[in-house]
């Protein structure tokens, strides 16, 4: 379309719409002047192994020792390092739906049986009805539950009372829990809470963070993993013989980045919510049923009244009437099929095009 002369309004990305803010460049550029450019111990440089220690308790209410902390290649390899420590083939893996394109393909690499929760059987419910949810779909063969909160993609957010019937149901099972906290900062409605901070829990979680998302780290690939000792021990083998340790200047930069003051995000998610607001208000005056995201940067509309059942059609159809470019809900799982998965993290002035586009469909 941009060949032949159309302007596309590129709502299907997954990055924040900020650049990597300066002082993390700078702390790269430091690095690399003090010649910090040998190989770091593989689970990470030992001054950010203690500030992201610090972090975790005074952020997450997590309390670990340095130990407990690998440095990993992006979220991305985190997860793949979670999975691979935690599931055995034929083990049940439950997440909810829908999910991260990558989740089921994780839990597939590392031998596992994906199992679904649908987001609508929890959305806004109890702690007893997450609980009906998890014992309705629990087998003798079920080992692990995902957690995504904020989820990708639809925005979706667990309550305190929720992660606590989780956690309460992993115990009492004897399941492991793998925490995905990718948009930990990125919340507009509610509060972030950290599933391992819970009693009884820190010994059966491996919590998965990244750079990425937060200080507009994408491609940077940094990440970090919070995992007790007897999952430590295959996560220490696995980042050694994927990526045998990250980057060590990249280190030292995300080492600056967790170590600035923390209102840093302050600003930066008002600038969020305002884009929030404005698309998804765009969708309900245009005759859109659409949540409100109470976190990370994605809009879910159901389009079914609209544009039809089938999302990948919806996508193309958007796309042709009013050169919106999205994401086909289907793609995210079965739950996600009539819906269009569009993010929020870009300018004012594109989310201003697609609204009166969106206005005029």
């Amino acid at each position: 379309m941009r060949e032949s002369g159309h302007r596309v309004l590129q709502l299907e990305g997954g990055e924040p719409f900020m650049a990597t803010p300066g002082f993390v460049k700078e702390a790269m550029r430091a690095a690399l002047d003090a010649n910090q450019t040998r190989y770091a111990p593989s689970s990470g440089v030992p001054q950010l192994l203690e500030a992201l220690r610090a972090k975790l308790a005074h952020k997450n209410a997590v309390e670990v020792t340095t130990n407990d902390i690998i440095v990993t290649s992006g979220g991305a390899h985190g997860l793949f390092c979670a999975f691979q420590a935690s599931v055995s083939p034929g083990d049940e893996v439950m997440f909810f739906a829908p999910y991260w394109t990558p989740i089921q393909d994780q839990v597939r690499f590392s031998g596992g049986v994906p199992v679904r929760v649908p987001w609508d059987d929890i959305r806004g419910g109890s702690g007893d009805a997450m609980r009906a949810a998890l014992e309705s779909r629990h087998t003798p063969r079920t080992r692990v539950i995902y957690v995504n909160t904020p989820a990708n993609p639809s925005g979706d957010m667990l309550t305190r009372e929720q992660l606590t019937a989780v956690a309460d149901f992993a115990k009492e099972h004897d399941l492991t829990v793998i925490a995905d906290e990718a948009y930990e900062d990125l919340i507009y409605d509610g509060e972030h809470v950290s599933i391992a901070s819970l009693p009884g829990m820190p010994e059966r979680t491996l919590t998965v963070y990244t750079f990425s998302k937060s200080f507009s780290m994408t491609g940077w690939r940094i990440g970090y993993v919070v995992a007790p000792p007897p999952f430590m021990e295959f996560l220490r083998k696995l980042v050694l013989n994927t990526v045998n340790g990250v980057s060590t200047p990249t280190q030292y930069a995300a080492l600056a980045a967790v170590t600035h003051d923390p209102h840093f995000f302050d600003s930066i998610r008002e600038e969020y919510r305002r884009r929030r607001d404005l698309l998804v208000d765009g969708f309900r005056n245009a005759g859109f049923d659409c949540l409100t995201p109470p976190g990370a940067f994605y809009a879910f509309p159901d389009v079914r009244k609209r544009l039809g059942g089938d999302s990948w059609k919806a996508m193309e159809t958007l796309l042709e009437r009013t050169e919106i470019a999205s994401v086909p809900g289907i793609v995210f799982g079965p739950e996600g099929e009539g819906h269009l998965r569009m993010s929020f993290s870009t300018s004012m002035e594109i989310l201003e095009e697609a609204v009166a586009a969106l206005g005029k469909l």
